[in-house]
C-alpha cells in the first residue's frame, strides 16, 4: 500500500511563511520525481513545483517562482515545500504526488500517487 501524507498547512497572514512536508511509505521513492500541486475552490488542480529524484533538477510555476522552494530527503522519504511571502492567491489545498519517472514533470497526468492534501489559507 502506497501512502503519501502531507502536513504543515494552516492559516497564516500575508507575507508569512509555511513549510509543507510529505512523507511517503509503502515503497522507496528514491528514484522517482516528486511534485506539489494545489487546488483552490472552484478551480482545477494546478502544478506548483517538482523535483527530480536526485534533487538536482527543480521546476516551479511562474506564480511561485522566487517564493517557494521544493526539496527532498530521500533517506527520510520526505519532500518539502518551503513557502515564503505568502499571498491570498496562494490559498488552496496542497497535494504532494509521486511521478512515474525520475525526471521533473509539470503534468498532473504523469503522477501516479497522491496524498490527501493539506489546506493553506492566507488571510489579508
Amino acid at each position: 500500500q502506497v501512502q503519501l501524507v502531507e502536513a504543515g498547512g494552516g492559516l497564516v497572514q500575508v507575507g508569512d511563511s509555511l513549510r509543507l512536508s510529505c512523507v511517503t511509505s509503502g515503497r522507496t521513492f528514491g528514484r522517482v520525481a516528486m511534485g506539489w500541486f494545489r487546488q483552490a475552490p472552484g478551480k482545477e488542480r494546478e502544478f506548483v513545483a517538482a523535483i527530480s529524484w536526485t534533487g538536482i533538477s527543480t521546476k516551479y510555476a511562474d506564480s511561485v517562482k522566487g517564493r517557494f522552494t521544493i526539496s527532498r530527503d530521500n533517506a527520510k522519504n520526505t519532500v518539502y515545500l518551503q513557502m515564503n511571502s505568502l499571498k491570498p492567491e496562494d490559498t488552496a489545498d496542497y497535494y504532494c504526488a509521486a511521478a512515474r519517472t525520475s525526471q521533473t514533470t509539470t503534468s498532473r497526468y504523469e503522477y501516479d500517487y497522491w496524498g490527501q492534501g493539506t489546506q493553506v489559507t492566507v488571510s489579508s
